[in-house]
């Protein structure tokens, strides 16, 4: 590292006067990972021939023996065994020997194994250490099975025939405003039990990309062991969960998106394991530092898992390696990186609010920021247009900036906040009583260098024990009165917030943005999946996609209004717009009118404040179009207004600005677009 006393001053700080005196360490926190890098590079040549080991451990083939060779990491066990269905599950008859750097090896002549280990045979590890003797899934394992019976997880030698990629050649720049559908392949079907990667691919893929989405977040790929951890106790990183099908059918998902033009991420679980024995990494080698920290530094608190050790480099590898097998062998165009508040910190980002020296010095987690600096690196060495995305809340400087300027690397954050903030006012404030200036500078909390995805409801929101957005506005009068012709008070409220809402977040809370399968919609109820507290039902975890399909329900004009929302953000280019211009805010009519862009909207969330010849502030003159309106009877409004009007702009000598005059209606956003 360069002498304390000589720093290099990094562009985000240059930029931003208030990290001034913590300019040497974020100097430190850039020093640290290029040090790194630089090690790993020494090496192995480079950072991702580093991110190699897949092609090493685990079972692969070695042309020049002839082989199949099975490679284990385990510095601390006393002997391994593999044993599988090609030796009648002999516990001792096909030892591994010991090589340098705690790798085990053994090699499998293919002649001679030719009709023994053949494709789909199961196989599991022994290992015999000081934790005692386990039968364990290699670490590296891509394919794994689990018996129905005994719900006992095997790993599968998987030998298919190449799949033919011919034709992928997406182009990732070329999406424009940034529009992502989060998925789950599981519960992505009506159907009362766990869907297919084949199912959403032929189902499913139509959907999102006639709903006007460019990009699927698909959730729950890695192996694990509970179902209804919504994939966030990952226990094989390597392995596509074997609950919706093979590698190959997550191969055509991917390649079948790419036809349509839709960029395909990953929900990616890096900042945590199970403890599981059994099917997890939990004491592979019996010892309690292999891939973990020691002690409580490896164990979550509140998530009762183990914590990854990011400054062994084998860690730093496996996790590397996985990243660069689901971009090399899945064409995975990114990643959605989960828990990385809980990774920077000792704390786990619940040490809130934060100071510069939060950031920087007390609680930090160097190893795990140095971690994510090398994936950034490494995911956009091998895809300059990859997405990686940050889920984080607690604020980290740096976070999406380059790294070469002292960031972190992300494409984008979460911005987390904006969810939160919706429900809390949907639970604890009357209509009557929200802020609407309130509300538009939450939606503007943001460093606009640094890029964020608004979303106005989460995954979480949807999990049983919370509401969505739909659900806490008309709860069970969802069940009653969502039938064409049927009006209810409630019903009518509900749709109309649920529209503001969502257009509200998307053209004023990010550069992006996200919504969570079947929310668009206004999906009833929660998401809970089958556990023994509800006789292990389905009933909850699937998306009833006949409610937004029948044209006898309310549900249809939740949906039109989301495709025709999307279609004027993205014909617009509202998102990455200048920021806004706030034109008026009247507290007494629930109004609010800013400009984005081209665009001016006008936000009026009054219970029944209705007013015609309502003037507000425009800063160009001409002739004004509208272009989107709520209350559309198509989008499940009353048709209060005339759309074909022209409006043309008033001067108003006495205040010396140009107006518009429109009929301004209750629970209804209109926008507005100047004629050329």
């Amino acid at each position: 590292m360069k002498a304390q006393n000589k720093i290099e001053k990094l562009p985000i700080v240059i930029n931003d006067p208030w990290l001034e005196p913590v300019a040497r360490e974020v100097f430190e926190r850039n020093q640290r990972f290029r040090d790194r890098l630089q090690e790993i590079e020494k090496e192995h040549g480079s950072l991702s021939k580093f991110a190699d080991a897949y092609k090493n451990l685990g079972i692969n083939s070695d042309s020049k023996k002839k082989a199949w060779v099975y490679r284990e990491w385990a510095p601390k066990a006393q002997s391994l065994f593999l044993t599988g269905d090609f030796n009648d599950w002999d516990p001792e008859s096909h030892p591994l020997q010991q090589g340098d750097d705690g790798i085990w090896e053994i090699i499998l002549d293919k002649k001679e194994y030719k009709d023994k280990l053949v494709h789909g045979s199961k196989f599991k590890v022994l290992v015999h250490s000081d934790a005692g003797s386990h039968y364990r899934i290699p670490a590296y394992s891509t394919k794994l099975i689990q018996d129905n019976e005994s719900k006992d997880f095997a790993a599968q030698f998987w030998n298919p025939k190449k799949f033919n990629w011919e034709g992928d050649k997406f182009d990732f720049g070329q999406h424009g405003e940034l529009l992502i559908y989060e998925a789950h392949i599981g519960m992505a079907q009506e159907k009362e039990d766990v869907g297919t990667y084949n199912e959403f691919t032929e189902n499913i893929l139509p959907r999102i990309k006639k709903a006007g989405y460019n990009t699927i977040q698909l959730m729950a790929i890695a192996e694990h062991p509970y179902y209804g951890s919504f994939g966030y106790h990952v226990s094989n990183f390597f392995a596509p969960s074997s609950r919706f099908g093979t590698p190959e059918d997550l191969m055509e998902l991917v390649k079948q998106a790419h036809k349509m033009g839709l960029a395909v991420i990953m929900d990616v679980v890096h900042s945590h394991t199970v403890k599981n024995i059994n099917e997890g990494l939990n004491l592979f080698d019996g010892s309690g530092d292999q891939y973990f920290h020691c002690g409580q530094r490896g164990e979550h608190p509140s998530w009762d898992s183990m914590l990854f050790n990011y400054g062994k480099t084998e860690v730093l590898q496996f996790l590397l390696s996985n990243l660069k097998y689901w971009m090399s062998e899945f064409n995975f165009d990114g990643f959605r990186f989960d828990g990385v508040g809980s990774m920077m910190y000792w704390h786990h980002g619940d040490d809130l609010p934060m100071t510069r020296e939060k950031y920087f010095n007390r609680g930090v987690e160097f190893d795990a920021i140095v971690y994510l600096q090398l994936a950034n690196k490494l995911i956009h060495t091998i895809n300059k247009k990859a997405l990686s995305i940050a889920e984080d809340v607690t604020g980290m400087p740096g976070l999406c900036n380059p790294i070469d300027d002292g960031g972190i690397g992300f494409d984008y954050r979460l911005g987390m906040g904006i969810p939160d903030y919706w429900i809390k006012i949907l639970k604890e404030r009357m209509d009557e009583a929200w802020n609407l200036e309130e509300m538009y500078y939450v939606m503007l909390d943001r460093k606009f260098d640094t890029k964020t995805i608004a979303y106005a409801e989460s995954h979480d929101q949807a999990l049983v024990g919370d509401k969505t957005i739909a659900f806490h506005l008309m709860d069970k009068e969802m069940y009653y009165h969502m039938k064409v012709g049927d009006q209810h008070q409630v019903i009518d409220r509900g749709i109309a917030l649920h529209k503001l809402i969502r257009l509200f977040t998307i053209s004023l809370g990010g550069e992006a943005y996200m919504n969570f399968i079947g929310n668009e919609f206004g999906h009833p109820e929660w998401v809970d999946f089958p556990r023994e507290g509800n006789n292990w039902s389905h009933h909850y975890a699937r998306r009833q996609w006949s409610l937004v399909d029948s044209n006898q329900l309310k549900y249809q004009y939740m949906g039109k209004w989301d495709r025709a929302m999307l279609d004027l953000i993205k014909s617009f280019n509202i998102m990455s717009a200048d920021y806004p211009q706030l034109l008026m805010h009247d507290d007494w009519h629930k109004t609010i009118v800013f400009k984005r862009g081209e665009l001016i909207f006008v936000f009026n969330f009054h219970v029944n404040m209705a007013v015609p010849d309502y003037e507000f502030y425009i800063p160009e003159a001409g002739t004004y179009d509208m272009v989107l309106n709520s209350d559309n009877a198509a989008f499940g409004g009353f048709a209060r207004v005339d759309e074909a009007t022209a409006f043309q702009s008033i001067f108003n000598k006495e205040k010396n600005i140009n107006v518009l005059k429109i009929y301004n209606i209750n629970r209804a956003v209109q926008v507005f677009r100047k004629r050329v």
